[in-house]
């Protein structure tokens, strides 16, 4: 596989690699002709048959499009007008999708099919021979709905809070998720929206910031309220400034006693973005246990059927800052407190988890010791999870998982995937980073130490299929969300009424005292902090570089360096060291309860392209 950003650099793969067919999942860039005229080139175009475009999934949410497709086709000259291979059509749910869910489920589930089919078609001999042609543009439109349709611009996105209805807002927002958003102001604060959820019960004026939530915010529309998740600030000194106390003094940013600033250009949860401007507003939060019997924002829900309590966790976009963790590990706490013999444990529809929350730490006024605060919680949440001997606990991923969000999965006693999640348990693409969460304890413990080497050295992503093969997975099963969510149902209930429960909780207890004492889990988790210690505060700056590059997508603006002076280093080991104390202390409190390979080396392409959805 090549990233290549221009016409030359294409040039330059092609003859370095010498391929006989060249597949283009994501072209940005035009192919150049010496290229499409010597070589078979596939495109991948997210849109039915004669849709032609660069918005064409904004498009097919903003116009409530029932069906949608992606078309295999060859290029040319124009963009989307070559020979058209295949168009795989899905159907659209009423409840309008994020652009980027959509891109990661159906349209990457019917790019698959269509590539196969493509490559069928080569492979059986018919497309040389002549016994088949792909159909021409002009053929298409004597009976294709696709059109041309033009770039979608943020005036075509604008939300009219006076007019607009919460599902017109909503739609608008879900085209525009996860980039570029929908620019708008709130509080005089000109900020890019994303992660619209509709809410029934709370109303409030139009444009009117009504109340918050998990540092969410829910705004007035005319018939109701939305709940806006996560906001990016438009990239303007002028308007930081506007909202920055610290700039205000012109102290600067060193000495701020904000958790996190309002730094532009980052997407962030809306209530770091907005920060003080919020004073006054109503904080609703909502237990954790709360019937689910209304439409609103929520991040962790908990609930109990036949015997199982189910701890579902739906973070934007999978990453886990440091309140985010400790909230979730609060919830699960509560979860093995209650009187149920299985919990499951389920991440968002999108992902599971992706680990620490890299945005949230570079927003923050020291990165290091965010970087360090944010993998110590998660350390305490996957604690919990492997220490615990009152359940039996399941992990079901009903999307992707990443670096420390892989881990944390690996802490449950089964681990159940759907066949189309992609796995990356590595970390060492983020400039170096050496990882924690217990790896060192659990990956080895699931596929071996020389496995979990490969694993995390390679990183390369893993396909469902695969990481079944080899132990990272228990099983692995639904056809879609729906079908996972039953089946997994049904595992979890046979678990709770299996006659030999006791001894399988029995035999739990031995194994992990069995581990602890081979190697205290204390020892796993203080050598792992050491290297990262070393990452976040050492003389390297790799990690917090990487970061940035994530963050940015690839340009970080310039800005004094994030990696801390000596002296700066030094006050945050020794906050780190109180920290990882008090963590220590936490640990030792009693607990709340007692005792085919062209189909995966596709998705593995389609991995790849589709983390650019996840910043």
């Amino acid at each position: 596989m090549a990233v290549c950003g221009s016409g030359p650099e294409m040039v330059e793969a092609v003859a370095r690699e010498a391929p006989e067919l060249i597949l283009a999942p994501m072209l940005k860039t035009a192919i150049p002709a010496e290229i499409y005229n010597r070589l078979l080139c596939l495109i991948v175009h997210p849109g039915v048959r004669g849709d032609r475009g660069p918005s064409s999934l904004d498009w097919a949410i903003m116009n409530d499009e029932k069906a949608w497709g992606v078309t295999i086709l060859e290029a040319s000259e124009e963009f989307d007008a070559g020979p058209i291979w295949t168009s795989p059509e899905f159907a659209l749910d009423s409840e309008p999708p994020r652009k980027s869910s959509l891109y990661r489920g159906p349209v990457t589930e019917a790019a698959l099919c269509g590539v196969l089919e493509a490559i069928a078609r080569l492979e059986s001999g018919e497309h040389l021979s002549g016994l088949w042609r792909p159909e021409t543009l002009s053929e298409a439109m004597n009976h294709a709905r696709g059109r041309l349709r033009p770039p979608m611009k943020q005036a075509d996105r604008a939300i009219d809070w006076s007019h607009d209805t919460s599902a017109a807002i909503i739609r608008k927002i879900r085209a525009a998720d996860s980039a570029p958003g929908v620019l708008s102001s709130l509080l005089g604060v000109d900020c890019f929206l994303y992660g619209a959820h509709e809410e029934e019960r709370l109303k409030g004026s139009p444009g009117q910031i009504v109340a918050r939530r998990d540092d969410a915010i829910c705004v007035g529309t005319v018939d109701g309220a939305v709940w806006i998740s996560h906001l990016k600030m438009k990239s303007s000194a002028e308007m930081k400034d506007a909202i920055c106390r610290m700039a205000q003094t012109g102290l600067g940013c060193g000495p701020c006693a904000e958790a996190f600033c309002a730094a532009a250009g980052i997407k962030l949860p809306a209530a770091q973005v907005l920060g003080p401007l919020l004073h006054g507003v109503a904080d609703r939060p909502l237990p954790i246990d709360a019937p689910v019997d209304h439409r609103t924002f929520r991040e962790i829900v908990y609930r109990e059927e036949e015997g199982v309590g189910y701890l579902t966790f739906d973070f934007y976009n999978g990453a886990m800052s440091a309140d985010q963790c400790q909230r979730l590990r609060d919830a699960f706490l509560y979860a093995r407190s209650r009187p149920t013999k299985v919990i499951a444990l389920l991440g968002g529809r999108d992902f599971w988890s992706n680990g620490i929350h890299l945005n949230a730490i570079e927003a923050s006024a020291d990165p290091a010791m965010e970087s360090w605060r944010n993998i110590n919680a998660m350390n305490d949440l996957v604690h919990e999870v492997i220490n615990t001997m009152s359940q039996i606990v399941i992990a079901g991923l009903r999307g992707n998982a990443g670096a420390g969000g892989a881990i944390l999965a690996l802490a449950a006693d089964h681990v159940f995937a759907r066949p189309s999640v992609i796995l990356n348990p590595h970390y060492r693409g983020m400039g170096e980073l050496y990882g924690s969460e217990y790896w060192t304890y659990l990956l080895p413990k699931r596929v071996g130490r020389e496995m979990a080497l490969e694993l995390t050295q390679s990183c390369q992503p893993l396909g469902a299929q695969t990481a079944k093969r080899i132990g990272f997975l228990d099983d692995i099963f639904g056809e879609d969300v729906e079908t996972f969510e039953q089946e997994l149902a049904q595992r979890a209930a046979a678990l709770a009424r299996d006659p030999s429960y006791v001894t399988t909780i029995v035999e739990k207890l031995k194994r992990r005292l069995e581990d602890e004492f081979t190697k205290p889990l204390a020892d796993h988790r203080a050598e792992e902090l050491a290297r990262m210690r070393v990452n976040f505060f050492g003389p390297n700056p790799a990690y917090h570089e990487a970061r940035r590059r994530f963050v940015f997508k690839g340009a970080p603006p310039a800005r004094p360096s994030s990696h801390p002076t000596p002296a700066l280093q030094s006050r945050a080991e020794g906050s780190a060291a109180k920290a990882q104390s008090a963590t220590d202390q936490r640990r030792r409190r009693p607990a709340i309860a007692s005792p085919s390979f062209m189909q995966g080396a596709l998705r593995r392409v389609f991995a790849r392209l589709n983390a650019a959805f996840a910043k």
